[in-house]
């Protein structure tokens, strides 16, 4: 019993740390990137990603829709 309680404290520790170190890394990135990258580029590049993002959605919510349609037709035959 105490192994399980050793392993699911590592567990948690090892999580931790994986999620801290890959949000500090991600800051850290944008930070320097902010810092090097001339603000046309960087306006750009974040207009474009916001535009791709929204696609991104509204395509995953037509597709959503076009199954759940396909589905409740599938259902009534």
């Amino acid at each position: 019993m105490f192994k399980l309680f050793r392993k699911l404290f590592w567990l948690t520790v090892v999580f931790a740390l994986g999620a801290f170190s890959s949000w500090a890394l991600t800051r850290r990135v944008r930070r320097v990137a902010d810092r090097y990258m001339p603000a046309e580029i960087r306006d750009r590049f974040r207009d474009n990603l916001g535009a791709a993002v929204s696609e991104g959605r509204e395509a995953m919510k037509a597709r959503e829709a076009e199954l759940k349609g396909s589905g409740a037709a599938a259902a009534e035959k």
